[in-house]
């Protein structure tokens, strides 16, 4: 890493942003529809969590029973990122597992 420079979680962090900030000006603008508006910005937070690095954690998805199927949290483990699940979606009582991204 060159001195002074951002780290690289950072930089994808800056890069999510402004793109979703492009999705909100085409909006605003009148360039695009809000269903539009909403799949970009989905389509960021999706690419973002997907290859979201930190030291340390690291993002999971639970799959299995609603509610907590489907859903991504980061977290430092998978136990942790199971409660994180659990506490998040309100699935107690749900059969799930977690995997990394």
């Amino acid at each position: 890493m060159v001195p002074g420079a951002p780290a690289p979680t950072d930089v994808d962090h800056i890069s999510a942003l402004r793109n979703v900030e492009e999705a909100l000006r085409a909006f605003e603008d009148g360039n695009a529809d809000l269903a539009t508006t909403q799949r970009r910005v989905q389509s960021v937070l999706q690419s973002y969590a997907t290859e979201f690095e930190a030291d340390e954690r690291r993002a999971y998805r639970a799959d299995g029973e609603a509610p907590a199927d489907g859903v991504v949290v980061v977290a430092a483990d998978a136990e942790n990122a199971a409660a994180r699940v659990r506490d998040l979606a309100g699935a107690e009582d749900a059969d799930f597992e977690v995997e990394p991204l």
